[in-house]
């Protein structure tokens, strides 16, 4: 992605939602998408400024998995 100011990325929806599907597709290919997390997480302390928009969205999409996680554990498959 090339760079640009932060508040520009945040309205950035076709960003955001790449982004989004990055870490759902490893979700369903049963990636350990907490650890991808971590990685970002990392990275953006290391100083990579550039992924810090990418470990927000992350983030955001993580907590909404998890949520949905435990919804649709409640759930009886379907027949």
């Amino acid at each position: 992605m090339t760079a640009m100011p932060g508040w520009l990325q945040r309205w950035n929806f076709i960003e955001r939602a790449r982004l989004e599907r990055k870490l759902w597709d490893a979700f369903e290919a049963r990636q350990d998408i907490e650890a991808m997390v971590v990685s970002c997480r990392e990275a953006v302390q290391a100083g990579d400024a550039g992924r810090s928009f990418e470990l927000e969205v992350w983030q955001t999409t993580l907590v909404r998995i998890r949520r949905i996680e435990r919804l649709m554990a409640d759930q009886a498959p379907p027949e």
